[in-house]
């Protein structure tokens, strides 16, 4: 009995237990999301209606909803930000999977890029600052605070499983998720506009000027007219609109870490072992129940974040001061190289492609051919590498990572809803090549562009998901063990001989000065070298990461074939065509920035 009370309190979790297991946690969940449903259904009605110039909401109702909005989100973060650091035990635990430093990285670039763009915003709204209303002005300057109270608290935050005041985390959590996706939606109407205005001016057909914006509606609600006359008010317009994509990104990033924040509001983990801080990233973020504190399966591979910061398996560090792997030390460098040259060659057609669309027809069609001839070419060939990888995978030996994982249920709930965007621009686009007319060398590029575009979007899907449910690799099985002891072994008691292992590939243990200290031996242990299958997914992951990253330039930042080529225009009418592209283009301009963060994470991991 004794022995069983001294062993007791070594198996409980030494972080503190701020508050009782919940009694409903979907209550608390379902209130919050009622919340975020009502909220972001408001935002949707404004944003929408201000699109439309015969809808009485002026852009200015729309700015101020989402100015309201940040300023509410800054100070809940504020609100939580103070009431975690001043209360015992608020975060007893830290979810190691959550805000990987590529994510957060990714949103502090996005930022930094999002605080550009509001100082773009406000020099042109304060060009013509005596017909403006003040609102204009003051909603760039709030997302600029509202995007730098954001991104430290995600900075800091992104692992917390709090145990204060959960429903009123869970309500913030998703109101600031809310936000997040209003600021969204707002600047993707805002860059759809200015695409079917540039389309329109272009084309030179007014039939389509009720999706056009109002000239006088770029000045108060009383229809006072503003114009942007000067050489540096034109500069700032423009440049707030090729850092849109930026914004976007930023906010759509946000709000899956915010998502994941909110999923592990009153979580319960595996504790720490003793000694080890309680809010340790390292610790397993399998849930369990507090009152079975059972070990976790022994047999089951670890889950994938325990080592996101290594090159390789982290059973060969020794404790020895290795040198910090490069980043292609363990690729072929075929998949850096291939990725590399996609990309340049990929910058140089879409500069062609900015260039000539907008010109002659004979120009338009020249860019076309290059946009579609390189897209069909790119996207062939990542659907070849990213099968290559799914076939490596029926070779690999590590086992599947069932553990529970809110991070990675997330991205691949993101990479399969992102994709429906483009796999349903492609089929529309299918079906107005094959029922309609003409059919030419340009039609039968985009009827070619369309089905390649389906075929890479469900070989990387299928690669990237598979890939994120395997366990870190471990290391090879080394050969079979002899008999005989290791060779270049100094010992100062012979007697420890028996005690070792049988020696395998691992290399000589000796002393290079030749001096010799009683009860020590000189460990000098080179890392193994890595296996051709993990080579192989390390090139295929940085190949597919670089052809993502050149295939969501492109249409960020205005390349739009869809309006140029004629094809679907013709067939379904402007209004419908651009409502399809305008409501699916940016789902797929997400898919690729999010495919670029979880092979990130697969490059990591293999």
């Amino acid at each position: 009995m004794s022995e069983e009370l001294a062993a007791g309190p070594k198996e409980r979790p030494p972080a503190p237990r701020a508050a009782p297991r919940e009694v409903w946690k979907k209550g608390g969940r379902l209130l919050s999301v009622l919340l975020a449903v009502n909220v972001l259904l408001l935002a949707c009605t404004l944003i929408s209606g201000g699109a439309f110039n015969k809808v009485a909401v002026y852009d200015t109702d729309v700015f101020a909803l989402l100015t309201t909005m940040m300023l509410l989100a800054a100070l809940w973060i504020l609100f939580y930000l103070l009431g975690t650091a001043r209360i015992p035990g608020a975060v007893p635990y830290r979810d190691a999977h959550a805000g990987p430093i590529w994510l957060r990285g990714g949103l502090v670039l996005f930022g930094i890029c999002t605080l550009v763009m509001d100082v773009f915003k406000t020099g042109y709204y304060s060009s013509f600052f005596e017909c403006q209303s003040a609102i204009k002005i003051l909603h760039p300057l709030t997302q600029a605070v509202f995007v730098i109270v954001q991104t430290y608290f995600l900075w800091v935050s992104a692992k917390d499983c709090v145990h204060v005041h959960l429903d009123l985390a869970r309500c913030g959590l998703m109101f600031t998720l809310t936000t997040n996706l209003a600021i969204w939606m707002a600047a993707v109407v805002d860059e759809s506009m200015h695409q079917a205005h540039s389309y329109i001016t272009s084309h030179g057909n007014g039939s389509y000027s009720r999706l056009a914006p109002d000239p006088k509606r770029a000045g108060d609600a009383a229809g006072g007219q503003c114009e942007c006359n000067t050489a540096i008010c034109q500069i700032f317009q423009q440049g707030y609109f090729y850092l849109y994509p930026f914004n976007i990104e930023y906010s759509l990033f946000a709000s899956t870490m915010l998502y994941v924040m909110w999923k592990n509001v009153g979580r319960f983990l595996a504790g720490p072992s003793p000694g080890h801080a309680p809010d340790h990233d390292h610790a397993p973020s399998q849930d369990h129940a507090p009152a079975h504190d059972h070990a976790p399966d022994h047999g089951h591979a670890p889950t994938q974040d325990h080592a996101p910061d290594h090159g390789h398996a982290p059973t060969h560090d020794h404790g020895h001061g290795h040198a910090r792997p490069s980043v292609f030390r363990e690729t072929f460098f075929v998949g850096p190289v291939l990725g590399l040259l996609l990309f340049v060659v990929g910058l140089a057609v879409f500069i062609i492609y900015e260039v000539q669309v907008s010109g002659e027809g004979a120009h338009t069609q020249q860019a076309l051919v290059a946009y579609y001839s390189f897209n069909i070419v790119c996207l062939g060939l990542m659907t070849l590498v990213s099968l290559s990888g799914s076939v490596i995978y029926r070779f690999d030996r590590r086992a599947m990572d069932h553990h529970k994982n809110p991070t990675r249920t997330l991205d691949v709930a993101l990479l399969m809803g992102a994709a429906l965007g483009q796999y349903a621009i492609s089929y529309y686009s299918i079906v107005a090549v094959v029922v309609g007319t003409p059919k030419d060398m340009l039609a039968a590029l985009n009827l070619a562009h369309a089905l390649v575009m389906i075929a890479q979007h469900t070989s990387q899907n299928v690669f990237i998901i598979e890939s994120l449910h395997r366990g870190p690799p471990t290391e090879e099985p080394p050969p079979p063990a002899t008999k005989e002891p290791c060779h270049g072994l100094t010992f100062a008691n012979l007697d420890a001989l028996h005690a070792l292992p049988a020696c395998s590939s691992s290399p000589g243990l000796v002393d290079p000065g030749g001096a010799q200290h009683p009860g020590e031996a000189v460990d000098v242990i080179l890392p193994p070298k890595t296996h051709w299958r993990r080579r192989c997914l390390k090139d295929i992951s940085l190949f597919l990461l670089l052809c993502n990253v050149i295939l969501w330039v492109m249409p960020a930042f205005g390349a739009r074939p869809h309006f140029s080529n004629t094809v679907e225009v013709d067939f379904y009418g402007y209004s419908l065509w651009a409502a399809i592209v305008n409501v699916c283009l940016p789902f797929g301009i997400f898919y690729r920035m999010h495919a670029v963060s979880s092979l990130l994470e697969v490059y990591v991991l293999s």
